[in-house]
């Protein structure tokens, strides 16, 4: 029982700092919501306190084909 309390109290200091790291970098200022800024945001939150050992996470997307005409 205790250790369930002990690893939920990481995860979630573990998200906090991820949460800190990516308001930082200044991801919930733009509107531009796409591919690449969503996927960046989650992966900084969920790298937590390695986004201050120098792990940069970022997401790039691939580019979907266009419909033909």
């Amino acid at each position: 029982m205790r250790s369930r309390i002990v690893i939920g109290t990481v995860v979630v200091v573990w998200l906090l700092i991820g949460l800190f790291a990516a308001i930082q970098r200044g991801y919930f200022s733009t509107d531009e919501a796409n591919c690449a800024t969503i996927g960046s945001t989650l992966t900084t939150i969920g790298a937590g306190p390695l986004n201050y050992f120098g792990v940069n996470p970022t997401v790039e997307c691939p580019d979907l084909p266009q419909p033909s005409e």
